[in-house]
């Protein structure tokens, strides 16, 4: 009875708006409904047990992102004392700007990019693990090239052009990695930024070699004939690599310790039903990405999961170094809000 009466009162505070949310990757358009023009720290609406605390997060418009819209329906931030606004962008990167000035408070994106903004001197904490792709069989990102290409390996990747959603990232890092370990010098890969819903497109009319694409993105790739699989990349670097983690800004975890801890419990709290009602999520999806239920009912999902996989962190961190992402190692310990 529980879940059907919070699933109730978080949808009647969402205004149902999730309805309205686009595929398309980019821009920084609200998923919740609730008034972008408002302040971050403002309070919000009044739940049972008190005042709410009115929190901006960004999310990256892919499927794994589904869990917290489901936290958001089911009142799982709600009993937390938390009222959330959801936020698309492009990437990580995107949002990083609007989380260190404090139009975001969090955002959930790749691990990879917050460690190389610590890098380039912008004061970025991890909150908590998110999700996790998987160290054998299907995996929930990978690379896509045309069945006629020639390419069929890693290796082929070599004085060819490959597509991800933003350099520098998790991406072109295990991409670059698995090219190696296949034999090809990884430096003769051109990498170009794409956004993920225009990339089987681009493929198609041959402006690009290869695509990285995640779900729902590259089970639809891989639906059509004239494309084929080259690899999972994230296994051939760091098999369990994690894809997403929680993030704030230095400034914003040392000015609210409390807000900042609500949403850490809150999110530990999320990803542990998140991963047990796996398919509560996916029913999210419909709506949350203007997916057919179908297509949402059958879909691979990340591993979910609040802790951090700091030896898999650590040794995409060795690889960073590597291919000169940073200029020294991650200190990973020291960016995690313990």
């Amino acid at each position: 009875m529980r879940h059907f009466i919070t699933r109730r009162a978080a949808k009647a505070l969402a205004l149902g708006a999730v309805a309205t949310l686009a595929l398309a990757g980019c821009g920084g358009g609200s998923l919740s409904g609730s008034d972008s023009s408002s302040s971050p720290s403002a309070s919000g609406s009044a739940a049972a047990g008190g005042e709410l605390e009115k929190i901006v997060v960004g999310v990256i418009g892919i499927a794994p992102s589904a869990a917290m819209q489901y936290g958001v329906d089911e009142g799982i931030f709600e009993e937390h004392g938390l009222d959330v606004e959801l936020q698309t962008g492009q990437g990580g990167a995107a949002m990083l700007p609007a989380v260190s000035t404090g139009d975001m408070n969090f955002a959930v994106g790749n691990p990879l990019t917050v460690m190389v903004a610590k890098d380039k001197g912008l004061d970025m904490k991890i909150v908590t693990g998110y999700s996790n792709s998987y160290a054998e069989g299907e995996d929930i990102n990978g690379v896509v090239a045309r069945a006629d290409s020639g390419i069929t390996s890693f290796a082929d990747l070599e004085g060819k052009t490959a597509s991800v959603n933003a350099v520098n990232t998790q991406g072109d890092l295990t991409i670059m990695e698995a090219a190696s370990l296949a034999g090809a010098d990884p430096t003769q890969i051109k990498f170009s930024e794409m956004p993920f819903p225009d990339m089987e497109a681009q493929l198609d009319l041959g402006n690009t070699d290869a695509i990285w694409i995640p779900e729902p993105f590259l089970s639809k790739a891989l639906s059509n004939p004239d494309n084929v699989l080259v690899g999972y990349s994230n296994q051939e670097a760091v098999p369990g690599m994690p894809t997403m983690v929680t993030f704030t800004s230095g400034n914003y975890a040392s000015s609210s310790p409390e807000t900042v801890e609500k949403f850490k419990t809150a999110m530990e709290d999320l990803l542990e039903q998140a991963e047990a009602n796996i398919d509560d999520v996916k029913a999210v999806l419909p709506a949350f990405m203007n997916m057919p239920a179908e297509v949402a009912a059958n879909l691979k999902m990340e591993q979910y999961d609040a802790e951090l996989r700091t030896e898999q962190l650590n040794d995409m961190g060795e690889l960073m170094l590597k291919y000169k992402f940073v200029e020294k190692a991650p200190d990973l310990e020291a960016m995690t809000i313990q």
